[in-house]
């Protein structure tokens, strides 16, 4: 059954087709500049979260999942800005701030009391959630990598910004651990 509702924007605007993208505040540069490489990894990362919430079943689960993929749009907006706009961010809002950092970092410590240590590496694929979890924690490594060649390219200022992603990095990983419980699979 088709929806009888009418979009008030078309999905496409044509305006990218030159290879140029729009920027927060204002200005364009090139797709592959490092600002939307950045933000494009972290658009994947915030689907990548959506597969893991898609297989949870655990309502507190699900509000922290909700709560990264919402953050990874505040580090979207950071990198969808140019450098010289960024006054105009409001922290947790629009540009990463060292709380988001911290609450990561409590999160983690939280759920250390809950999983045992890993003995050696770990082989993704004990059950279906961990498996989505360890995908996105490999997605969101990748969007860390992009926002280091960013940062090194001048475009990330902020040192939350590049902390807030190891940390994300760092909480899925353990995610991952407490959904698998004591079960872990050695490579």
């Amino acid at each position: 059954m088709r929806s009888k509702k009418k979009w008030p924007f078309k999905p496409y605007t044509r305006t990218g087709d030159s290879g140029e993208t729009g920027l927060l505040f204002g200005g364009k540069v090139k797709k592959y500049d490092p600002g939307p490489e950045a933000y494009g990894a972290c658009d994947e990362a915030c689907s990548a979260l959506g597969l893991a919430r898609a297989a949870n079943t655990d309502p507190g689960l699900e509000i922290v999942l909700k709560k990264l993929q919402r953050e990874l749009f505040v580090v979207g907006a950071e990198l969808a800005t140019a450098p010289e706009n960024r006054e105009k961010l409001r922290p947790g809002e629009t540009k990463v701030s060292a709380e988001m950092v911290q609450s990561l970092e409590r999160l983690i410590d939280a759920l250390l009391e809950f999983c045992d240590p890993p003995r050696a590496f770990v082989l993704p694929g004990q059950n279906l959630l961990a498996a989505y979890l360890d995908y996105a924690r490999t997605v969101i490594r990748r969007a860390e990598r992009a926002v280091v060649a960013a940062q090194a390219a001048g475009w990330v200022s902020n040192e939350y910004l590049l902390a807030y992603m190891n940390r994300l990095g760092d909480l899925v990983y353990t995610l991952a651990r407490w959904q698998e419980g004591s079960k872990y699979e050695k490579l």
